[in-house]
C-alpha cells in the first residue's frame, strides 16, 4: 500500500498543481479577462467565446482512459471533434423538427446522432467512443444551461443567444435565460466552439500531467542498475 502511494504521489501532485492553474485560468478568462462589460459586482459579462472550467476535466479524464501519450491525445482529440459535431447537429436540426415546448425533435435527433456515434466504431483505433459521448454530452449540457438557443427562443421566448450586455441584463425582456442569472446566454454555435476548445485544453492538461510526471520521476530501468550496484558493493 505504501509503495503504491509513493508511486502515485508524483502524478497526484502534478495533477493538483495543473488543476489549480487550469481552473484559475479558465474562470478568469471567462469572467475577468475576455469579457463584454463590467457587471459592477466584481465580475464581468462573459463574451460569446468563453471557457467552461468543468468541461476540461471530462477530456482530461478520458485522456487517461484512452491510454495516455500520443495515442491518448489523438483518440480523445479526434473523438471530441466527432462527438461535438454530433451535438451541433442536434442544435441545428432539432428546432427544425419541433419548436418549444415539444421535446420530441431533440429526442429524435439525439437518438439518430447517438446511433451514428456508435456506428463510427469501425473507423479505426484512433476513435474512442466513450470520449465522443463525453464531448457530445458536454455540448448538449452547455446548450441546455445557456438557454437552448435556436430552440427555446423560436416561439418568442427569450432563450440563449440574445447578445447580452450589462444594460440588457437589467431588462427582463432582454436578460436571457442562460446560466448564472442569464449572463451565459450563448448562441448555439458558440456553445459548440466553447466546449470543443475547452475539451482540447483538457487534453493538453492530461498530456502535461503525464509528461511532467515522467520528467520528474526516475524510470524503473534507471533505478534497477543503481540497486544492483548497491548490492554488488555490499558483497
Amino acid at each position: 500500500m505504501t509503495d503504491k502511494l509513493k508511486g502515485v504521489l508524483p502524478l497526484a501532485a502534478v495533477i493538483g498543481v495543473l488543476a489549480f492553474i487550469y481552473v484559475e485560468f479558465t474562470l478568469n478568462f471567462t469572467f475577468q479577462w475576455f469579457t463584454d462589460g463590467d457587471l459592477g459586482n466584481g465580475i464581468s459579462l462573459p463574451a460569446n467565446f468563453h471557457l467552461i472550467a468543468p468541461v476540461g476535466f471530462i477530456s482530461w479524464g478520458f485522456y487517461f482512459a484512452a491510454g495516455t501519450g500520443t495515442d491518448g491525445v489523438i483518440k480523445v482529440s479526434a473523438s471530441s471533434v466527432i462527438g461535438s459535431v454530433g451535438a451541433l447537429l442536434v442544435m441545428i436540426l432539432a428546432p427544425e423538427l419541433a419548436d418549444f415546448p415539444d421535446f420530441w425533435g431533440i429526442s429524435l435527433m439525439v437518438a439518430i446522432t447517438a446511433f451514428l456515434l456508435v456506428m463510427t466504431i469501425p473507423a479505426g483505433d484512433w476513435y474512442y467512443v466513450p470520449s465522443a459521448f463525453g464531448a457530445y454530452a458536454a455540448v448538449v449540457l452547455w446548450w441546455f444551461a445557456t438557454g437552448l438557443d435556436n430552440w427555446a427562443d423560436s416561439s418568442g421566448i427569450i432563450g440563449g443567444g440574445v447578445g447580452n450586455s450589462p444594460e440588457a441584463l437589467g431588462d427582463p425582456t432582454t436578460a436571457g435565460y442562460g446560466a448564472v442569472l442569464g449572463i451565459l446566454s450563448t448562441p448555439y454555435v458558440w456553445v459548440w466552439i466553447n466546449v470543443l476548445v475547452t475539451l482540447f485544453i483538457g487534453v493538453l492538461m492530461g498530456w502535461l500531467s503525464t509528461t511532467i510526471t515522467g520528467a520528474i520521476t526516475p524510470a524503473p530501468d534507471e533505478e534497477a542498475p543503481a540497486e544492483a550496484a548497491d548490492e554488488t558493493a555490499a558483497e
